[in-house]
């Protein structure tokens, strides 16, 4: 180790405070170009996606699936001896304990790449003591240290956000879940409320409708899932409906209480549509109102490093915050906030940090890497999916007022392979510039839509006209097929 002779305090050539989906990889990253690295955690390592994100909801949602299809079985000719009607038995201990053995198989593989990798783990909760230096206050209860870094990579993620809402901090804490804690449940809630009808809300409202809960999702909006086309929204309304879900949009809560019932108590949100207030009984409430970034425990101000409104750290396209030799990676910057996009931060200051120097005074024309212009993916994983790229068809025609845009969309009820599964509900909607024959966005609310949107991703990073897709020999049955037929009803 080196010392600051001074100080004692120990330097590092790169310090990432938090392992999530890039600060993990990027410190493996300089450590392997002999940087001397720390990597500094405050609670397990793999950060959100590893831990409470990605892979213990779609773990979680994999049971539920496996719930629904159980209770479809006579549809398909299937019966299970001695059963009389479609219902199933739920073992949520069994459920939970499924999710955890998978979070720490991923969990722990990160753990072991850090450790033959030769990264400092430092397990503690980081702020700047100065421009260039973090106080540590250790985990273990050892009490502080302070370390400096030549250079510091931010990669706190964001952690649910707590409305204010009357007479929520009376409510038990058991009966209040967020995103982190309502995978730790060991029974199925007897009626969820849902507060927020984003991306979050509604997968663990199917997924809980799915394992035998009542649901009610309530949205503020009048639509939801706000960034998407609105027919798209309605569409996934419909279905979430189908399902047994009770869905309350343009709906306000005013406060919360907790009654004294026979068989225990109960959650009572007031919700305010309109002119009309009505009470919502349930056993457990969701608070799924967003996301807040995790900044305000950083002491940010005393390195320089400015924020958004938000309470985002702010950076430029390279990643740079407004700290000397600070960068920002992942949802602590701001959106869009998804595991691809995190990762992909860090492959750019691999490549502009590492790679680049690396390459100087050779005849290379390698430039530098950035975040501008980049196709951004992502998935919903209700079921069917709701899977999108690219432009929404609003975005589109605001952002190319001349252009000729035209919209192609058709059902899923079009698609042989969804119906040959039973699985036909959703739909598909591209827009495309009709003179150059580009895809500018794609949506696939579908079965396997992220699937059947990587086709088209893939198109839209070749530059390849909609054409192609349109013409092209798909293996049959496939769902790659709509593709060929999608475009027949371009308007």
């Amino acid at each position: 180790m080196s010392y600051n002779s001074s100080s004692g305090v120990v330097k590092y050539d790169a310090i990432v405070i938090g392992s999530g989906q890039s600060g993990t990889p990027l410190a493996l990253a300089f450590a392997k170009a002999e940087r001397k690295t720390a990597l500094i955690e405050s609670t397990h390592i793999g950060g959100c996606c590893i831990n409470v994100g990605c892979t213990p909801t779609k773990t979680l949602i994999a049971s539920g699936k496996i719930a629904y299809h159980s209770r479809r079985a006579a549809e398909f000719g299937v019966h299970h001896p001695g059963a009389q009607d479609s219902s199933v038995k739920i073992d949520m201990e069994k459920v939970r304990q499924r999710k955890r053995a998978i979070v720490e198989s991923f969990r722990g593989g990160s753990e072991g790449r850090l450790q033959a990798g030769g990264v400092e783990v430092i397990f503690g909760n980081a702020a700047f003591d100065s421009p260039k230096s973090i106080r540590i206050d250790m985990n273990d209860g050892s009490g502080s240290r302070v370390i400096s870094g030549a250079q510091i990579f931010v990669n706190t993620g964001e952690r649910p956000v707590i409305p204010d809402l009357p007479g929520l901090p009376d409510v038990p804490k058991d009966l209040v879940l967020d995103s982190t804690s309502i995978q730790e449940l060991d029974v199925v809630p007897r009626h969820l409320i849902v507060l927020g009808g984003g991306y979050i809300g509604l997968e663990f409202a199917q997924l809980f409708r799915r394992l035998g809960s009542d649901v009610t999702v309530v949205q503020r909006s009048s639509q939801l899932l706000t960034r998407e086309d609105p027919e798209v929204a309605a569409c996934l309304q419909d279905i979430l409906v189908e399902d047994g879900i009770r869905v309350l949009t343009g709906a306000n809560a005013q406060s919360v209480r907790i009654e004294e019932m026979s068989d225990g108590v109960s959650i009572t949100l007031e919700v305010k549509s309109t002119s009309e207030t009505t009470p919502i009984k349930g056993s457990h409430l969701l608070l799924a109102a967003g996301r807040r970034p995790n900044t305000d425990m950083l002491n940010l101000e005393t390195a320089g490093i400015t924020t958004t409104s938000r309470g985002h750290i702010w950076v430029n396209e390279y990643l740079q915050t407004t700290g000397e030799e600070v960068f920002a990676l992942g949802d602590v910057k701001g959106g869009p906030a998804f595991t691809h996009i995190s990762y992909d931060d860090f492959r750019i200051l691999e490549h502009n940090l590492l790679t680049l120097p690396a390459a100087k005074g050779s005849s290379s024309t390698v430039t530098r890497k950035s975040t501008k212009g980049r196709i951004v993916p992502y998935v919903c994983y209700t079921d069917p999916q709701m899977a999108h790229v690219g432009l929404h068809e609003k975005e589109a025609r605001s952002l190319h007022p001349e252009a000729n845009i035209k919209i192609a969309s058709m059902p899923m009820g079009w698609v042989a392979r969804a119906l040959e599964m039973d699985e036909s509900r959703g739909m598909m909607k591209a827009v495309v510039d009709e003179d150059s024959k580009l895809i500018l966005g794609f949506t696939c609310l579908g079965v396997e839509g992220g699937e059947v949107m990587a086709i088209v991703q893939t198109a839209m990073m070749a530059g390849l006209p909609y054409t192609k897709l349109r013409e092209a020999v798909w293996a049959h049955p496939s769902l790659a097929e709509s593709l060929n037929n999608l475009w027949g009803n371009l308007k």
